[in-house]
């Protein structure tokens, strides 16, 4: 889906609606997801989104800022997003209480490619809040578990406080997901894996590489020797997809501030082939 379409036809993509939140779940330190709902049941009726793709979230003299939707896309009650505190919109998003109301306007930019996964064992390779991109497509996948090969989650944390959606673990697992997690440091009575997330699928053992999609969100270091770790392991490059972080300020692509080479992130991102970006995620601070 381009980053001018969205769930609603015609939608004018400079047009915000208004959203409520409903809920807040607190996550972890400075991170919690926002569960929010439509104002107007008529835009909540027609909204629908595919795994991976981020709205602008709007808060009126404040500014706006591209956040990924972290929900289950079969599910159109609540809208979430997982959001942590990073600037003034962030800030202010976290002072707000249960009722407030702001605007939102999206879906935009590119999805996880679930549907070309089919018949394909499908691994998950994330770290920290990169995480929250994911699950949508571990919601899709799950739903539609019987159409896939292994589905296998690879998550780390610089420690265990930082690991998001722990009390989804065990569902995700019942529902057919294999789990394995890491941090970079031990403590608070970890007995789990330590090391960097690279490092799991490097041991991971693997029932077909020439038939397996690698599926990978978090900071560009840790996709780079993801991407590395699954050419070495027999992935082939055109499966393996990384979601990129750039500040995207207008979300179709005028602006330029979310230029990554020639790709511009809101529009032909978040979500990219990794052969069509490995030359720059390499170039450090590019």
């Amino acid at each position: 889906m381009s980053s001018t379409s969205t769930g609603l036809p015609n939608l004018d993509p400079w047009l915000a609606y208004t959203v409520r939140i409903a809920a807040v779940t607190h996550e972890i330190d400075d991170v919690s997801t926002y569960h929010l709902k439509f104002t107007d049941q008529a835009v909540a009726d027609t909204f629908s989104f595919q795994p991976g793709q981020f709205n602008m979230l709007y808060l009126p003299g404040v500014g706006e800022a591209a956040i990924s939707i972290s929900s289950d896309p079969a599910k159109h009650a609540m809208l979430d997003h997982t959001v942590r505190i990073a600037g003034n919109v962030t800030r202010t998003l976290a002072n707000l209480e249960v009722g407030a109301t702001f605007g939102l306007r999206g879906p935009f930019g590119s999805a996880w490619p679930v549907d070309a996964c089919c018949d394909r064992d499908v691994i998950i390779v994330t770290g920290g809040i990169g995480l929250a991109p994911l699950r949508p497509a571990i919601y899709e996948l799950l739903n539609r578990a019987s159409e896939f090969g292994q589905l296998t989650l690879l998550y780390g944390a610089r420690e265990s406080a930082g690991l998001l959606y722990t009390g989804e673990f065990d569902e995700w697992r019942s529902r057919g997901l294999d789990i394995h997690t890491t941090v970079d440091r031990a403590s608070g009575g970890w007995t789990g894996n330590v090391g960097v997330v690279p490092q799991l699928l490097d041991r991971l053992p693997l029932n077909d590489p020439q038939n397996t999609t690698v599926l990978c969100c978090g900071p560009e270091v840790m996709m780079w020797y993801t991407a590395r770790s699954a050419l070495g392991r027999g992935i082939p490059q055109e499966r393996v997809y990384v979601s990129l972080e750039r500040n995207m300020n207008c979300a179709i692509g005028l602006c330029g501030h979310c230029q990554f080479g020639p790709t511009f992130v809101c529009k032909d991102g978040p979500v990219v082939r990794y052969d069509c970006v490995a030359d720059f995620l390499r170039v450090e601070g590019f």
